[in-house]
């Protein structure tokens, strides 16, 4: 799922969120929780990340092209955690400015279903008065789209990241190709139940921080979804905002364009191992001591 991908024909909404006064969230239960992030990376990291040996064995590792609504595809490298997964582009993998390097963007989904709608409600009283909806399909390579899930954004205009909360859709969960597991109880619409239990195999489990640098305008546009969604946003000296809530620590960085792009991610194991480093192009990915691993991006620039 990308930002331009997922606009694509669509018109109006807003534009320029100011970042809402004071911290905290709108109030209530937490509803939205971090699902997946992506980044795109120099060719040469996205090469290596592709062609990695270890990367199997690390997580429940693919490489798809997916054909969302409009026919519009992509490609990208996918580390599936129980809950939460990461997704990795190259130079050029995605269409337009998404496919820029240093682009990004982040999905924040509902655990019940019919919460997005509550976190629609919720946006114009965080400086959003007209959310943008849409409903992204998936094409399975039969010319057939499936409804695949319900998203809200808060503007159509952005830089180089966008955020957005998403439902999956009973039709997705109902189709076998999507290969999801049977409701825990009424109304689950969650990650866990979306994503595959391939991850008891593998060392990943989930997500647990992730660490971007985006735009001023992309952070002003993603702190009231944030806000409406039940995290707990503090911002911090230099214009950093940190979200917490849900197992996930969201820290979005405002930096100049040309800076912009992922920069950290950590994530838990199933289970403690000893250190482990590897390179991956410009990026390093250090699992162990213990149940963690640390990817930093920095200089994939």
């Amino acid at each position: 799922m990308v930002l331009a991908v997922a606009l694509t024909g669509l018109a109006g909404g807003a534009t320029g969120v100011a970042l809402a006064d004071g911290n905290g969230s709108s109030g209530g239960r937490q509803l939205l929780f971090y699902n997946h992030a992506y980044g795109v990376l120099d060719r040469e990291t996205a090469d290596a990340i592709e062609h990695s040996a270890y990367l199997p064995k690390f997580a429940n590792f693919q490489v798809r092209t997916t054909t969302g609504a409009n026919g519009e595809k992509w490609t990208g490298r996918y580390l599936m955690g129980r809950e939460t997964y990461l997704e990795l582009f190259g130079v050029g993998d995605v269409p337009g400015q998404d496919g820029v390097l240093g682009a990004g963007g982040m999905g924040l989904s509902v655990e019940r279903a019919g919460d997005l709608a509550t976190v629609t409600g919720r946006l114009p009283g965080q400086g959003v008065p007209n959310p943008i909806s849409f409903r992204q399909t998936r094409d399975f390579g039969d010319g057939v789209p499936v409804p695949w899930f319900d998203a809200v954004f808060t503007a159509e205009q952005y830089d180089g990241f966008g955020a957005w909360g998403m439902e999956y859709r009973p039709e997705y969960f109902a189709d076998p190709r999507g290969k999801t597991e049977p409701p825990s109880h009424a109304g689950d619409v969650g990650r866990e139940r979306y994503l595959s239990d391939d991850y008891r195999d593998h060392l990943m489990r989930d997500v647990t921080s992730i660490r971007l640098g985006i735009t001023a305008r992309d952070l002003a546009n993603t702190v009231p979804l944030l806000r409406a969604g039940g995290f707990s946003v503090r911002e911090l000296p230099g214009g950093s905002v940190v979200a917490e809530g849900g197992g996930t620590t969201i820290r979005l960085d405002s930096v100049a364009r040309e800076d912009a792009g992922l920069r950290r991610v950590e994530m838990s194991l199933n289970h403690p191992v000893a250190r482990h480093e590897e390179r991956l192009g410009r990026s390093t990915l250090v699992v162990g001591p213990g149940a963690r691993a640390v990817w930093t991006f920095g200089d994939a620039r």
